[in-house]
C-alpha cells in the first residue's frame, strides 16, 4: 500500500485547503505531541496526514515550530505544469469526489499516465479499501486535473458527493405534464404574513415541486401518507440536504395549516446527525489585503459596511441612510433575522469614507443603491468580494457572511464579552454566539492538559 509521497528524515509538508491545514511528517513523537496541542487537531486514516483548522495562530506556530524543515506547497498556474503523456486508447473519464477532511477522491480506470500525475500532487495517497486515490482538495490541484483532462481527451466530472451521482434532479416545467405553478393565495399569505423575500423564494419553489409530484392528484385530497411518501422520495431520490427537507416541511405545513385550515402535525423523517463544521474565518491582515484591493469607492463602502458591523448580506442591502447613527456612532438594523431590530458598532474610519461616498453617489433611499435605484443587487456584491479576493490571493471559500464571522471572532480575540457579541450579532441565543470560541485560539496556548500535572 502507498501512502503517500517520499519524505527524509527531517521533512514536513504542508498544504492549505481552504477550512484546514493538511501536514505530513515523519514518526517523531515531539513533532506529534505539538501537532495533537494545536485546537481540534487530528489524524486522517484515507489520507495519511494530520488535519488542522486553518487559522492564523495555527499556521504561526506551524511555522515557528517546524522552521526550516516545513515545505508549503503553493498555489500556481496549472497551465504551466508538464503532465506525463497519457496511454493512446479509448476515451477515459475521471471523476472526482469530495469528501471530508478537505481530501478528493479520484474515481478512474487504471491508466499509467493519470496515476503519475496524481504522484506530481502533494500528500497524495492511495486508499486500498475503496481502491482508489485521494488528494488534497485545492483550486490549484482540481485545475491541474481537469487541465490534464482537457488536453489527452478524458472525460472530467466533479460531485460534492456520491450520492449526487445518480440524484434525481428537480422536475422542470417542460419535463412533467400539466405543470402547475405555486398558488397566488400561498404566495400572498405568506407576503400577508409579512415573511422575508428570500423566505417567500425558498417557500415557494419547495411548494410548486410538491404539487408536480402530485400533479395528477387534488392538494385537498392529499394524506399526511402521501406527505410522508414525498418526503421519502426527497431523501431517497433527491438527495436532498437536512436543510432543505426542514424547508420542504416548513411550506407543506404552512399550506396546510394556514391556507388550508388541517390541525397542525408534525412529519418527522429520522436522519443521520449532520456534521457540524466551524464557519471559514478570515484573518485581519486577509480583511486588510481584499479591502485594499477595492479601488471603487462604493465598493469599498460595502465590504468595510459588512465587515465593521457583522452585517448579513441582507441587512447590508436594507439600510437606509437613516439607519446611520454618526452621533452614537451606531448603525440601527431594522427588522433584521428573525424581525428584531438592534444596534451595530460603525467604525469611525467607516464613517469617514461614507461622507466621501455619499457626496459622491448622493443614494436617495437605501444606503446602496443600484444604477436605476432600489436595492444594490446582492450577487454584485458577492461578485465584488470574489473578485477582490482574487486579487488579494486568498485561497479560502470566502462569502460575505465570511465578513460577518470574521467580525465575531476578531472582537472575541480582541476580549470582548460573548454577550456583547451576540447583542451586536442579533443572535437569539448565546450558543449560536459561542460557535466562535472554538475557532479562535484565544487562551489556549496559557492552558495545560491534566495529564501534565501527574509525575511519573
Amino acid at each position: 500500500m502507498e501512502s503517500g509521497n517520499n519524505t527524509s528524515k527531517n521533512h514536513v509538508e504542508a498544504i492549505v485547503t481552504g477550512r484546514n491545514i493538511l501536514i505530513r511528517l515523519p514518526k517523531n513523537m515531539d513533532d506529534i505531541k505539538f501537532i495533537r496541542s494545536l485546537g481540534f487537531a487530528r489524524w486522517d486514516v484515507s489520507g495519511y496526514c494530520w488535519v488542522v483548522p486553518n487559522h492564523p495562530s495555527n499556521l504561526e506556530k506551524l511555522k515557528q515550530h517546524f522552521s526550516g524543515r516545513i515545505h508549503w506547497h503553493e498555489n500556481e498556474d496549472p497551465k504551466k505544469a508538464k503532465p506525463p503523456i497519457a496511454q493512446p486508447g479509448e476515451p477515459k473519464s475521471l471523476l472526482v469526489v469530495r469528501f471530508n477532511h478537505g481530501r478528493i477522491r479520484l474515481i478512474f480506470e487504471y491508466d499509467r499516465g493519470m496515476v503519475e500525475q496524481v504522484k506530481l500532487h502533494p500528500l497524495y495517497s492511495w486508499d486500498s479499501e475503496t481502491r482508489s486515490w485521494t488528494l488534497p482538495h485545492t483550486e490549484k490541484i482540481l485545475s491541474k486535473l481537469s487541465y490534464y483532462c482537457s488536453i489527452h481527451d478524458w472525460k472530467y466530472r466533479y460531485v460534492e458527493d456520491l450520492a449526487q451521482i445518480n440524484r434525481k434532479p428537480r422536475p422542470k416545467p417542460g419535463e412533467t405534464a400539466e405543470y402547475k405553478k405555486c398558488p397566488v393565495a400561498f404566495l400572498e399569505k405568506l407576503t400577508v404574513l409579512r415573511y422575508s423575500p428570500r423566505t417567500i423564494k425558498v417557500y415557494s419553489e419547495c411548494f410548486t415541486e410538491f404539487i408536480n409530484y402530485f400533479h395528477e392528484k387534488d392538494l385537498g385530497n392529499l394524506t399526511s401518507a402521501d406527505i410522508m411518501t414525498y418526503l421519502h422520495y426527497l431523501v431517497e431520490d433527491r438527495c436532498i440536504s437536512t436543510s432543505y427537507q426542514n424547508q420542504a416541511i416548513n411550506a407543506i405545513k404552512f399550506y396546510y395549516e394556514k391556507i388550508a385550515g388541517r390541525n397542525r402535525e408534525t412529519f418527522y423523517l429520522e436522519r443521520p446527525r449532520r456534521e457540524k463544521f466551524l464557519p471559514e474565518v478570515m484573518s485581519e491582515e486577509e480583511v486588510k489585503a481584499v479591502i485594499g484591493c477595492i479601488n471603487n469607492l462604493k465598493h469599498k463602502c460595502l465590504i468595510m459596511t459588512t465587515y465593521s458591523a457583522g452585517l448579513r448580506v441582507a441587512e447590508l442591502l436594507n439600510l437606509r441612510i437613516s439607519d446611520i447613527d454618526s452621533n452614537r456612532m451606531l448603525i440601527r438594523v431594522s427588522q433584521g433575522k428573525g424581525r428584531r431590530d438592534r444596534v451595530t458598532l460603525l467604525s469611525s474610519k467607516l464613517l469617514e469614507l461614507l461622507r466621501k461616498y455619499y457626496i459622491q453617489y448622493h443614494p436617495r433611499e437605501y444606503l446602496f443603491e443600484g444604477i436605476s435605484g432600489g436595492k444594490y443587487a446582492e450577487r454584485s456584491v458577492q461578485n465584488v468580494l470574489k473578485r477582490a479576493c482574487s486579487e488579494a490571493g486568498i485561497r479560502k471559500h470566502v462569502t460575505m457572511h465570511t465578513l460577518r464571522h470574521s467580525f465575531a471572532t476578531h472582537l472575541l480575540e480582541h476580549n470582548t464579552d460573548l454577550r456583547y457579541i451576540q447583542e451586536l450579532l442579533g443572535h437569539s441565543s448565546p450558543k449560536t454566539t459561542q460557535i466562535y470560541t472554538h475557532i479562535t485560539t484565544r487562551g489556549l496556548d496559557q492552558l495545560k492538559s491534566p495529564l501534565d500535572h501527574i509525575e511519573f
